[in-house]
């Protein structure tokens, strides 16, 4: 039997200050957003730009380090896997939602309060990280 593989790699910056809630259960949950640009030029030398916005979820450990750490604008290198919510509404309405569950994040370049511009790396492997029933998520 194959196994899949779900793995994704982004770097970007932080479209605003992460928000941290927490489970009915007190897990800590992160969630933060994240441009990622590519820019090329078309055929005829055009140059052309495209931001792509990813949601990302940060779980236990790595979500507190995240709120501790993270500011609205600095780069920063996530890794995770891709996880499809889907909620009904008030109204019944149908929703969905592709979001980054985050293992790993390095800040990159500068922090507002930093005190130097070294990278800084935080390995959630060993951190709780996982899913919520559809009631149990907070947002």
């Amino acid at each position: 039997m194959s196994r899949g593989l779900n793995k994704v790699q982004i770097i970007g910056h932080l479209g605003k200050d992460p928000e941290m809630r927490y489970t009915p259960s007190g897990r800590p949950v992160t969630t933060f957003s994240v441009a990622v640009s590519r820019s090329w030029n078309s055929a005829d030398g055009e140059r052309h730009t495209e931001t792509e916005w990813f949601n990302v979820v940060a779980w236990g450990n790595l979500a507190e380090i995240c709120k501790q750490y993270l500011v609205k604008g600095q780069q920063v290198y996530i890794e995770g896997r891709l996880q499809t919510r889907r909620w009904d509404d008030k109204e019944g309405q149908k929703h969905t939602s592709v979001e980054i569950v985050a293992n790993e994040m390095m800040m990159l370049g500068d922090r507002r309060d930093a005190t130097n511009n070294q990278a800084q790396e935080v390995d959630a492997s060993s951190a709780e990280t996982g899913t919520l029933a559809e009631d149990e998520f907070p947002f």
